[in-house]
Parts: C-alpha cells; sequence; structure tokens
C-alpha cells in the first residue's frame, strides 16, 4: 500500500496549481509556493524542470504513487501500440481507486484508496482490496453493503465540484461499469496535464 506521509495540499502550493480541483485547496488563497522564499520572482525553468514537474504533478495527482510503480506504469504504455503519453493516462485511468474515484465512491484518490484497502469494493461481485488493480472494459465495480452506509461515500456521492465522466457508466448509486478506456481529453482533470513531457522525462 502506498501512503502519503507528507500533506496532500503541500503539492498543491510547490505546483501553484490546485492539483484535484478541492475548493479548500490553499492555492485558492496563495498561488505562490510555500516557505519563505515562495513569492520570489520564478526564473525560467529548463526542460528538464518542465519533464520533472509534469511528472510529479501526474504522479501526485493519482494518489502519488510511488515511482516504481510510477514507472512500471509508463513501461508498459511504452510497449503498447499508439502514443505513449495517452497509453499512459489510459492506465492510470484504469486503476480500481481511480475508477472508484470517478464513480464517486470516495472524496479524494486517497480516500478511494483506503476504500479498495479496507474491502468495501467489489470488482465483478467479488472482494478486492488492491488499489492497483487495473480494471478491464465491461468490468463492474460496487460498493459492499457496508460501504454503503458509509458516510464519506454518501458525502462524496453529494460532492458537487465534479461529475462522474462518461467512459464511467452507473447503475443505481451503488454500481459503475468501466466502459471504455478514455483518452486525455476526455479525463476531466482540473488543472491542465502534459503526458507528453513525462514521456520525455523517462526517454531521456
Amino acid at each position: 500500500m502506498t501512503k502519503r506521509t507528507r500533506a496532500k495540499h503541500k503539492l498543491d502550493r510547490r505546483m501553484g496549481e490546485n492539483i484535484w480541483g478541492r475548493p479548500n485547496s490553499p492555492v485558492n488563497k496563495r498561488s505562490y509556493g510555500p516557505g519563505q522564499h515562495g513569492q520570489r520572482r520564478k526564473s525560467k525553468m529548463s526542460d528538464f524542470g518542465l519533464q520533472l514537474r509534469a511528472k510529479q504533478k501526474l504522479k501526485g495527482y493519482y494518489g502519488d504513487v510511488t515511482e516504481k510503480q510510477f514507472k512500471a506504469t509508463y513501461l508498459d504504455a511504452s510497449k503498447m501500440k499508439g502514443d505513449t503519453g495517452q497509453n499512459l493516462i489510459g492506465l492510470l485511468e484504469q486503476r480500481l481507486d481511480m475508477v472508484v474515484y470517478r464513480a464517486k465512491f470516495a472524496p479524494t484518490v486517497f480516500a478511494a484508496r483506503q476504500i479498495v484497502n479496507h474491502g468495501h469494493i467489489l470488482v465483478n461481485g467479488v472482494k478486492c482490496n488492491i488499489p492497483s488493480r487495473r480494471i478491464r472494459v465491461g468490468d463492474v465495480i460496487s460498493l459492499g453493503n457496508k460501504a454503503k452506509e458509509m458516510a464519506l461515500i454518501i458525502e462524496a456521492q453529494s460532492l458537487p465540484e465534479r461529475e462522474i465522466p462518461d467512459y464511467v457508466s452507473t447503475d443505481g448509486n451503488d454500481k459503475v461499469t468501466f466502459t471504455r478506456v478514455p483518452t486525455l481529453d476526455e479525463v476531466p482533470y482540473p488543472v491542465r496535464m502534459e503526458p507528453n513531457l513525462v514521456v520525455e522525462f523517462y526517454s531521456r
């Protein structure tokens, strides 16, 4: 299991963007970086710096997965036919914790991972507690009986700041079907993601 041990909003401050689109992000009030030098004029970033930033932002958005896991996903994407950047996004969106998040079963991707870890999610009717499991087209993801009564999940389903994307088809409030692997422009990112720079970073 991957934990984010640092404060989640520090990534927002460091990037200067509201990565997850949450209303309580400190970037909404302070768009500059953290620390006493956060308001200094920013110097032009090198190509390597831009690539690293793009990687850290994308990796952080998906629950701050470990570097080993993220690079393994990139390597899988590079072996597939087609555009590697698009493949990378598709594989990340196929993670079970992301499908749970997209289905609005959890308010954040971190909460989605916890819900999966605690055994509250069923894949095709079978309990699964592996957040990184790769979901296939046609798989049905549903809430366990206890999860249907959890305040966290009820709260997540009422959140107004995001909608369930088209590639996750709902069946009531407790079941969804993953209908297709999305392309970059279909994924509802609150900020601009640049998987092409991530590809350049790993291709060096």
